[in-house]
């Protein structure tokens, strides 16, 4: 079991790393920006001007921190900046810490010449909030993933018009990080890029039990919007479709700024709308220029976001989601620092008959007790994972555990329904394992594993991984 101390002297650590990134911040955009800006409450707006040097879509970047706020205390979640360029809103950015976390947001498209940013403290903004500090803030205009920049959505937060609260993806399911994915498209020269947001949570949809065990983290993340372009970067009219309620696919049929779509997180579960309510008050254009790496799941973008794993503990605890005391025995969500955050790779085999498709869990057994299996599907059918590729999960273990006390990990094959199609299942990586430390940061993985390990109906379980 893990030494307490060690274990405090990591979570600074991690928490020094997570910063490392600021450090990075500099652009030839900013020459001349000041070091640190902040707004605050009732106070004026700031402003930071910058100068393009060619036509082309914006990025602002920053450490942003804002003083007695956290998002795990309720009437502490956030502070709110509005974010203008030469007057016109673009973004807000919801700061959810009071430890400075690195950011970076879309602008919009800019022409050559000097602009003007305005940040404004923004209603929306927790009681407790009284300030935000934006260190080292910086804008560019990229040449790198230019075209992606270019169309990439505008998120307009939930309100849940007419009655809802028009303010909630400042306490609830806030929109985190965004990347795209591109692939070719039939046209010779044309590609299809594809975009994607990481939310804090989902207040409808997959319960957090199921999602720790089938996804691998209490985010939410979706595909928002997908469209072809040409060779030239432009949209290929009809093209353009959208995640909708019911994670359906429609054509998107709404408004652009630039070439900007303008969707609605509209359902409790983070699905769009391309109708948008009336003056809805937050807007989030995040900065989707990122995209994933080949052969990994789509976790990998927060694992690159050490943060993102704080703020999804602290919006499960203070929305009272987590299990006290905690206990592995039971399919709730225990305190998030008692699991192993493991993704691996598997592929299903051919089936040999009818029934339900084959899932993989995760089981893991401890040195000191290896009779005992804890499994990351907590003996639910449903709770194994059946899509192929990289894939993530979580197994929940009793709370002190460390990777060094871990015996064994077995991959184990479980139909997901009524019936067995008798295919196999085969486990060829384990791409990492970590826990989260004191500060619900990730510690740096220790787990990884390469080979081939197949599981069938005759032989539902083997090890693929020892120490």
């Amino acid at each position: 079991m893990r030494n307490r101390a060690r274990h405090a002297v990591l979570a600074l650590t991690g928490a020094a790393l997570a910063g490392a990134p600021l450090l990075l911040c500099a652009s030839p955009a900013s020459a001349g920006a000041p070091g640190v800006i902040s707004v605050h409450r009732d106070g004026p707006a700031k402003s930071l001007p910058f100068t393009a040097r060619r036509d082309g879509e914006a990025v602002i970047s920053f450490a942003a921190s804002a003083p007695g706020v956290s998002w795990a205390r309720k009437g502490a979640e956030s502070a709110v900046v509005a974010i203008s360029v030469d007057g016109r809103h673009v973004t807000d950015l919801v700061v959810p810490s009071s430890e400075p976390v690195s950011r970076s947001l879309g602008l919009g498209h800019v022409g050559p010449g000097k602009h003007e940013v305005t940040l404004q403290f923004a209603k929306g903004s927790a009681p407790a909030a009284r300030r935000v500090t934006l260190r080292r803030p910086a804008v560019e205009v990229p040449d790198a993933e230019a075209v992606a920049l270019r169309h990439a959505p505008i998120v307009v937060g939930r309100t849940g018009w007419p009655l809802g609260d028009p303010y909630q993806n400042a306490t609830t399911d806030t929109p985190l990080v965004a990347w795209h994915e591109t692939r070719p498209a039939a046209a010779p020269g044309h590609k299809i890029i594809e975009y994607s947001v990481v939310w804090s949570n989902e207040d409808g949809g997959t319960d957090s039990p199921a999602l720790m065990a089938r996804w691998g983290r209490t985010t939410d993340i979706e595909w928002v919007y997908r469209v072809e372009v040409d060779e030239s970067g432009d949209r290929v009219d009809g093209t353009a479709v959208y995640q909708a309620p019911m994670h359906m696919t429609l054509k998107f049929r709404g408004r652009y700024e630039g070439d900007h779509p303008v969707l609605q997180t509209c359902t409790s579960n983070n699905n769009m709308c391309d109708v948008i309510s009336p003056e809805p008050p937050l807007r989030f254009l995040l900065d989707a220029s990122r995209t994933r790496p080949d052969g990994r799941a789509r976790e990998v973008v927060m694992d690159r976001e050490p943060w993102t794993y704080r703020i999804a503990a602290q919006e499960m605890v203070r929305e009272g989601k987590i299990e006290m005391p905690s206990d592995p025995a039971t399919r709730e969500v225990g305190d998030q620092r008692t699991y192993l955050f493991v993704e691996f790779a598997k592929k299903t085999g051919t089936p040999t008959g009818t029934g339900s498709v084959p899932g993989v869990a995760l089981g893991v057994r401890l040195k000191g007790d290896p009779s005992a299996l804890y499994r990351s599907d907590h003996d639910q059918p449903t709770w194994s994972i059946d899509r192929d590729g990289a894939v993530a999960t979580t197994v929940e273990l009793p709370e002190g555990t460390a990777v060094s006390d871990i015996a064994s990990i077995e991959a184990i094959r479980r139909p997901t329904g009524s019936g067995d199609n008798g295919a196999p299942a085969t486990v060829t990586s384990i791409n990492r394992g970590f826990f989260l430390d004191d500060a619900y940061l990730p510690q740096p993985s220790s787990i990884d594993w390469k080979g081939s390990v197949t599981v069938t109906q005759e032989k539902p379980s083997a090890v693929v991984w020892r120490p």
